[in-house]
């Protein structure tokens, strides 16, 4: 999953990407608030990590435009400002969730976490389909109680399968999702880590839709 940072602190960014990256994500690092207003309006993101205090354009304003322009990526906001007053205006500004500076990584991650559950309509942290369980916290995958070998990159495919199961996913969407903005793509790329994932698993849960792309279905045959 894609998840755009948008900090102009280098050591916090640079933290925050590594934490990231170590997770499972592909983060992306903005600094300039123009830049990260328009990457989060024209790309798709799975979550944005959102600093309000940039130059030239604030974090505040930026997250209104989004809401107005119908972009409806949850976003997290990272501030020095910890007042109840400025935690209110982000909310009502769109804000999914808020957390202060300083703060731990941990927490951060958890309510990533959290926002990604909820954007993908479920309240509890495993998935489970059919006879596969994903733990987004551990990045562990097992089938019928048995850990199944995922590489990072296979994790995050069937992890974003997961998150939108019950829906065709196109072979673009995935590759924009799991790889970074500026990374060299093969178009057979995604047709061979779904493969892979596929002879790991044992397991019939990731369906091929001519034309459409895959789907995990909620409710696996």
């Amino acid at each position: 999953m894609r998840i755009l940072i948008v900090e102009d602190e280098t050591l916090i960014a640079r933290d925050l990407a590594a934490a990231l990256t170590a997770a499972g994500y592909v983060a992306e690092v903005e600094a300039d608030g123009e830049e990260a207003w328009f990457k989060g309006s024209t790309e798709a993101y799975a979550a944005i990590i959102l600093d309000l205090g940039l130059p030239a354009v604030d974090g505040l304003t930026i997250l209104k435009r989004w809401r107005q322009e119908g972009v409806s990526t949850p976003v997290l906001i990272l501030t020095a400002r910890g007042s109840w007053v400025e935690r209110v205006d982000g909310i009502d500004a769109g804000a999914d969730d808020y957390l202060a500076k300083p703060f731990r990584i941990e927490e951060v991650l958890a309510r990533l976490r959290a926002l990604l559950r909820r954007a993908s309509g479920r309240a509890e942290p495993q998935i489970t389909v059919g006879s596969v369980t994903l733990d987004p916290r551990t990045r562990e995958v097992t089938v019928n109680g048995t850990p199944s070998s995922l590489t990072p990159l296979e994790f995050r495919l069937l992890n974003y399968l997961f998150h939108n199961r019950g829906r065709a996913v196109s072979q673009l969407e995935l590759s924009d999702a799991l790889y970074s903005h500026d990374h060299e793509r093969d178009s057979n790329a995604i047709e061979a880590l779904v493969g892979r994932v596929r002879r790991k698993l044992k397991a019939d849960v990731i369906e091929t839709r001519r034309g459409f792309g895959y789907i995990v279905n909620i409710q696996p045959k």
